[in-house]
């Protein structure tokens, strides 16, 4: 599961699509000295034809004057992306990503090339992290996915109504965070997210229900049980970020405006979530 760089792929739905047709996503508000914050959380590939634009998000979105992402997906971020995946995304000469995977790894890998038609090599040149990226928008696009999600859907409305727009990372930063330095980390998150590519079904059940019927506890249950042999990986990719980014939002608190801010859906579940860091930090944070 990948829950970062989703501006590429998709974070939490590498699976077959669910019989919703309307979804319920929680939303938190919180006031500040000055300002105000609206929380959203995404997922960041849907179901064709979904909507998930409620009265209260739809209102959420009416009074807000500045929306805040991740990241912003301009034409300069997205050239660092392409240029970052010509320049780190292959193995070297005479390397091929099928002698890098544990046995086990390697019949998980076999498993899901099948299960997409593609033939045993067709990943053999990539690193770890770029196959693993590629094979999971394969999937999504399978099982008729739409690559654009909540986070784009906002970004592209808020474009459009030429209204001031702020990201919380770098491109630098997600791309630390889907390519590591650590190339044994790397290959770790591969095999562990083969698992998962292998039996779509079971990835999606329980997270997309839970953020579709706007549950952050479920979420949070279902992303401890995931990351249960993870630990170090779930602080990388979630708890640590969330408490970077509290002093950034504290700061929009301060300011006169209504922010709406849109992040990965995981990033707001749990007592490490950030509407649950807002709280410790004494706000009051109006929400599920």
């Amino acid at each position: 599961m990948k829950p970062v760089f989703l501006f590429v792929l998709a974070l939490l739905l590498p699976a077959a699509a669910a019989p919703i047709t309307e979804a319920h996503p929680a939303l938190w508000h919180v006031k500040g000295r000055a300002g105000e914050v609206y929380l959203l959380g995404a997922v960041h590939i849907l179901p064709e034809g979904l909507n998930w634009r409620t009265p209260q998000v739809q209102a959420a979105i009416a009074r807000a004057d500045t929306f805040v992402f991740e990241i912003l997906k301009t034409p300069d971020a997205m050239a660092q992306i392409q240029q970052m995946v010509s320049a780190r995304g292959r193995l070297p000469p005479g390397h091929g990503l099928r002698a890098l995977l544990s046995p086990d790894a390697a019949k998980d890998y076999d498993t899901v090339l099948a299960g997409l038609g593609l033939a045993p090599d067709a990943m053999e040149p990539l690193q770890p992290w770029l196959a693993d990226l590629e094979l999971t928008l394969l999937e999504a696009r399978k099982e008729k996915y739409d690559s654009a999600g909540v986070d784009d859907a906002l970004m592209a409305q808020t474009q459009q109504a030429g209204k001031p727009m702020r990201a919380l990372e770098t491109v630098e930063q997600q791309l630390a965070l889907v390519a590591p330095d650590d190339d044994q980390a790397a290959l770790e998150d591969f095999e562990s997210d083969l698992v998962d590519l292998k039996n779509p079904q079971d990835e999606i059940s329980g997270l997309y229900q839970a953020w579709a019927g706007g549950d952050p506890a479920a979420l949070d249950r279902f992303l401890r049980a995931d990351y249960a042999d993870r630990p170090a990986v779930r602080t990388r990719l979630l708890d640590d970020r969330n408490r970077r980014w509290l002093p950034q939002i504290e700061a929009m608190l301060k300011e006169k405006h209504v922010f709406f801010i849109t992040v990965g859906a995981g990033h707001l579940a749990g007592p490490a979530g950030v509407p649950a860091l807002l709280r410790a930090a004494g706000y009051r944070v109006d929400g599920p």
